[in-house]
């Protein structure tokens, strides 16, 4: 098989025009970046039913694969195929992973979404939007303490980092502003990267420019000598910020390999963040098509999670169905094989590591959401490791469809765009989050701890308890809680495969998030500013010989 570049690069994709009128908007309601990208205005839509939603989630992500992205893609190709108008709302790649390990996360083989190299790289600019408006904040921190600091400001507590959009772990710690009087007043400080911003959660959960505005003035910056909050609207930040943000507010429309419109909108990670595309392009998508397929970042313990407990608690979404994908070759490395033999039979292997799936189907069950499990096909996958992954969707009451869609697109889907559609007719959707508005931040953290990550409890020191009990006081208890933690495992320690039990989740700081409206649990060591790895992608990025960039994947 060509590499994912040079499928897309081989595929001559439609004007961005035709895929607009395929979905009703005219030429003069979509705003081009070029001839195959285009941003909109919701508010152009007309009010319509809305469309049924398909969240696409997996197991725990490993070295081996698992294809979330892939599967997303050649779902909504197949619903296509199979004359279902529908439109998939996928999040925007973030330059961090695309220059670390992913190289790229536009899909792969012939179920993938273009312009491949523009979105991985600049795509419109709501990075690097949602980056400027995030340090204009900082900016405008450091100048009112430097001016007099009128609000008292306690430049110890001040909690407000900058960001940047790349994994750099040397920017995780570092001490600001010296040099003189005339840089300002020295102080430790950070970076995390630009995903991992309260700006981008703040977009990507707004109903609108207003709502946009309102949530980014209620970002909390800082801290007062005498503990009240500092925020962003005290600073008189918030309309700069909005306006910077007037263009990334509006979704991406693209398409995939197919020609079918896909909206790419926002990209907060899962693991450090809340892991979903956008509220408004989710709404958008579902009153242009009949059906939208999502998804929700790394595994179901984490993007799942946070789809169903934030972003359809805040913004009154109910998914139709869920889609978790998984493949022979992550079950074997998580029934404890090694990357290097995952290529040789072993279903015994699949048994074992099938208890993380059996784990992941009952947990997005506990949302009352019905399930069709996707088996993403591996050439090395045998028949009976196939069947033993069937055996356990089965055995858990659920069906495991095997689908081909890496090397037949949409066609290789249609036996999972028939199953997923059968689970929706059925009628058997009763979302309901988690855990209610009304308990304790601690035991929100602690229901998803001890429920979908079987641990026996949570671990906080007294001062995250203190810091809880605050904000509480404060007026925050009612938010819901975002799990910073590994994607690789159900609990705090990435070596733990499967599905452990007995542990406990080590809650090593609390953030509050007021202007997305979440609190933000660090759990173990789990960084905000990723590093590159030992051999970044980035050392294969380059021109080509004809001008053409290759090493993207």
């Amino acid at each position: 098989m060509p590499s994912d570049i040079d499928i897309s690069r081989g595929v001559t994709l439609r004007p961005i025009v035709d895929v607009a009128a395929d979905l009703g908007l005219t030429p003069e309601q979509i705003e081009p970046y070029g001839r195959d990208k285009a941003k909109f205005d919701p508010a152009v839509l007309p009010p319509r039913t809305p469309g049924k939603l398909i969240l696409v989630t997996a197991i725990n992500p490993t070295p081996a694969g698992e294809g979330k992205t892939t599967t997303s893609v050649g779902l909504a190709d197949a619903l296509n195929r199979t004359g279902r108008k529908t439109v998939l709302a996928l999040r925007e790649p973030s330059l961090g992973p695309c220059f670390g390990t992913k190289g790229g996360a536009t899909g792969g083989g012939y179920a993938q979404v273009g312009p491949m190299v523009d979105i991985n790289l600049h795509f419109t600019g709501d990075f690097h939007a949602i980056t400027s408006a995030h340090n204009l904040l900082a900016a405008m921190i450091d100048n009112h303490i430097y001016w007099g600091n009128a609000l008292d400001i306690d430049v110890r507590r001040v909690t407000w980092k900058r960001v940047l959009d790349m994994n750099d772990r040397a920017l995780r710690e570092v001490t600001q502003s010296l040099g003189g009087v005339a840089n300002g007043f020295p102080r430790a400080s950070g970076f995390d990267i630009t995903v991992a911003s309260e700006v981008m959660a703040v977009l990507c959960l707004a109903e609108d420019a207003a709502d946009l505005e309102a949530r980014l003035g209620r970002i909390i910056v800082a801290e007062t000598r005498d503990r009240r909050p500092v925020t962003a609207r005290d600073l008189k930040a918030d309309g700069a910020m909005a306006v910077l943000l007037g263009q990334a507010i509006k979704p991406n429309l693209v398409q995939t390999l197919e020609g079918n419109p896909a909206l790419l909108h926002g990209g907060p990670f899962a693991n450090i963040a809340h892991g979903c595309n956008s509220v408004i392009a989710t709404r958008a998508a579902l009153a242009l098509g009949d059906y939208v397929v999502t998804e929700a970042g790394f595994g179901a313990d984490l993007g799942a999670e946070k789809f169903f407990d934030i972003k359809c608690r805040q913004a009154g979404l109910a998914p139709d169905a869920a889609v978790i994908v998984a493949t022979v070759r992550a079950l074997k490395m998580n029934g404890g094989v090694a990357k290097a033999d995952l290529g040789r039979e072993d279903v015994a292997a699949v048994q074992r590591g099938g208890v993380n799936l059996a784990r992941h189907i009952e947990n997005v069950r506990q949302f009352g959401v019905p399930v069709v499990v996707a088996i993403n096909h591996f050439a090395t996958d045998s028949d009976a490791e196939i069947d033993a992954i069937r055996a356990i969707a089965t055995a858990h009451g659920t069906e495991g469809v095997l689908c081909r869609h890496w090397a037949d697109g949409g066609a290789g889907a249609v036996d999972l765009a028939e199953a997923v559609v059968a689970r929706i007719d059925a009628g058997g959707a009763k979302f309901r989050p988690l855990y209610g508005d009304d308990l304790p931040l601690l035991d929100k953290m602690r229901a998803v701890a001890t429920r979908l990550y079987r641990a026996d409890d949570v671990a906080a020191d007294a001062k995250v308890v203190a810091q809880l009990a605050r904000w509480e006081a404060a007026g925050f208890g009612h938010l819901p809680v975002c799990m910073a933690k590994t994607q690789y495992s159900f609990s705090a320690d990435p070596t733990l495969l499967g599905a452990p039990v007995g542990h406990v989740v080590p809650i090593r700081e609390v953030r509050l998030a007021a202007g997305a409206g979440f609190v933000v649990a660090v759990c173990g060591d789990l960084m905000t500013m990723p590093g590159l790895p030992r051999v970044p992608a980035a050392e294969a990025i380059r021109f080509g010989d004809e001008g053409e960039i290759e090493g993207l994947f």
